[in-house]
């Protein structure tokens, strides 16, 4: 382990250097890249090899993900994990030996779900060893350890190591959680010792015991390129953020923005490639400011990842306006698979509501974004982040906010009401918003949303377009996106097993009934049958993909 620590040490110290702009030498940057990767190389794979596997034959285990895309992914890396170690995933109603939660705390709501989550997992599967993480497990750790039957809580730095723990667990069954636990593979403290580790917030509460470290102590990243039960893949590029905007706690749960290489990303795609994945997204928390842990930039990644053979599509989740360079959109406008799908948050579309956030754009820039893309990309989807009735937010701010979402050119408002969240410098600001106000402001930009999606599917109706199927249930209707992000419906009477996971060609129709979709038809059934490689569809046999539980909620 001495050697591995040695490695994390040059690892840190390249980080620390590059921030102080120190790095001048291009061959010195190359070195320190080097022991960066050798460093993911070390803690994610040979560690994983040293684990006995033994204590973990026979178990079952159930999944819940709350929140976003990001934890998505990291839930179901987890459960890809955990079945490589021979755990299998519990069937709907069976009672499980392991529960991992992860957990969400953009919002109150999502807090209130969260809990209610534990408590309902928890009746489910009496017995278990239920396992909680996520970012309401790192900000709100003590609360969550004194839910009944909770044994395990893990912070953002200390779920890089959930594996370990576990095996440590399971082959000592009869020994007690012990709050000195030490979950990091480098360190060696002894169970045993009386530490007084107030730093690192180590105590028992009830049955069960958290781990979290401080803000500025979070330091692991924890790779993740899974698909779960789904077709697309997820990569993780990037977690943490350095925003700190007023309104904000997730840099409180996530941490500082940091990053993997570029070199390694590139692996995982290519491996997700070779199990048949057809189109991946790229996830994070700031994804936009990838690189600060390795001097890279996005676009190099975007760059590198575009020249993986076997991946068809990739997807941006969200970037920032201002991480979102005209360099970038230019690339992305000629690439040979980043799609024509932008999801950017705004926030709000008043100036003086951005300066309260303490965003870092105004409207000019984000509206130069959003025609800088259409200009390229006509036809591109663009989905954009509002917040209403936060802090601030006057109703003539609010209007503000409203016709200038109206004058852009953009497909669908992804809204949700300001919550309060405790210790964040929003509160500072005087001006509340009622909740009146709030679902008022809401219903507004929603129906604003509605009219702006419907009239871009509306513009694509009659076109030929490519589309990704997903797996349906049999005798249901298939789904799946087009290049664009268009939602598209195959009824059942055409869909077929084998389109699965398939780039087909299709005529886009007229709305279904919910106007959700557009029905399609497929383009030469023979021709699409043609297409289609049995191979593939052998990779959605694993049991990790029929496990129910394994769902984001949004």
């Amino acid at each position: 382990m001495l050697s591995l620590r040695l490695i994390e040490i040059l690892h840190y110290l390249y980080v620390a250097l590059l921030h102080e702009g120190r790095l001048h030498s291009e061959k010195i940057k190359k070195r320190f890249l080097f022991f960066t990767h050798l460093h993911y190389l070390c803690t994610h794979i040979i560690i994983r090899c040293m684990i006995d596997t033994s204590a973990f034959q026979g178990k079952t285990a159930v999944y819940y993900t709350l929140g976003c895309k990001l934890n998505f992914s990291e839930t179901s890396t987890f459960g890809k994990m955990l079945q490589e170690m021979g755990v299998r995933t519990a069937e709907k109603g069976e009672q499980a030996d392991i529960c991992l939660i992860n957990t969400c705390s953009v919002t109150e709501v999502a807090d209130h779900k969260c809990r209610q989550a534990i408590h309902r997992m928890v009746r489910q599967n009496p017995g278990a060893f239920v396992v909680v993480t996520g970012c309401y497990a790192q900000l709100e750790p003590e609360r969550v350890a004194g839910i009944e039957g909770v044994d395990l809580v893990l912070g953002s730095n200390e779920k890089a190591y959930l594996i370990q723990y576990l095996s440590d667990r399971f082959s000592n069954p009869n020994d007690n959680l012990n709050p000195n636990d030490n979950l990091n593979p480098n360190d060696n403290l002894n169970p045993n010792d009386n530490v007084n580790d107030d730093d690192n917030h180590n105590h028992k509460v009830k049955r069960g015991v958290y781990k979290v470290e401080k803000t500025k102590d979070i330091k692991s990243f924890a790779p993740s390129c899974s698909r779960g039960n789904r077709t697309r893949y997820f990569l993780k590029v990037q977690d943490g953020c350095d925003y700190f905007c007023t309104y904000c706690t997730i840099p409180y749960a996530r941490g500082f923005s940091r990053n993997p290489t570029i070199a390694s990303l590139v692996e995982q795609a290519q491996q997700a490639a070779a199990e048949g994945g057809k189109e991946i997204v790229l996830t994070g928390v700031n994804i936009g400011d990838f690189g600060k842990t390795t001097g890279e930039s996005f676009t190099d990644l975007v760059k590198a990842l575009d020249k993986v053979e076997g991946v068809s599509r990739y997807r941006i989740s969200s970037i920032e306006p201002d991480l979102l360079t005209d360099e970038l959109i230019s690339y992305c406008a000629e690439s040979r698979a980043f799609m024509p799908h932008f999801h950017i948050p705004l926030q709000s579309g008043s100036d003086e509501v951005l300066r309260l956030m303490h965003r870092r754009y105004d409207k000019a820039l984000f509206a130069h974004k959003i025609e800088l893309i259409k200009a390229l990309m006509p036809d591109a989807f663009i989905g954009v982040d509002v917040m209403v009735g936060c802090r601030g937010e006057t109703p003539e701010c609010f209007e503000e906010c409203y016709d200038f979402l109206m004058g852009l050119d953009v497909t669908q408002l992804h809204v949700f009401p300001y919550s309060e969240r405790p210790g964040t410098a929003a509160l500072r600001i005087p001006y509340v918003v009622s909740e009146k106000d709030k679902k008022e402001r809401s219903h507004r930009l929603l129906e604003l949303s509605d009219e702006k999606t419907q009239a871009f599917y509306a513009r694509h109706i009659g076109q030929e377009a490519e589309v990704l199927f997903e797996k349906a249930p049999r005798g249901k209707a298939m789904h799946g996106f087009t290049r664009n992000y268009i939602r598209v419906e195959l009824p059942p009477t055409e869909a077929k097993p084998e389109y699965d996971n398939q780039l087909i060609s299709v005529s886009l129709g007229e709305f279904n009934f919910d106007k959700s979709a557009l029905k399609v038809h497929v383009n030469g059934n023979d021709n699409a049958n043609d297409n289609v490689n049995d191979n593939d569809n052998d990779n959605h046999n694993d049991n990790l993909n029929a496990n129910p539980n394994l769902k984001p909620e949004t």
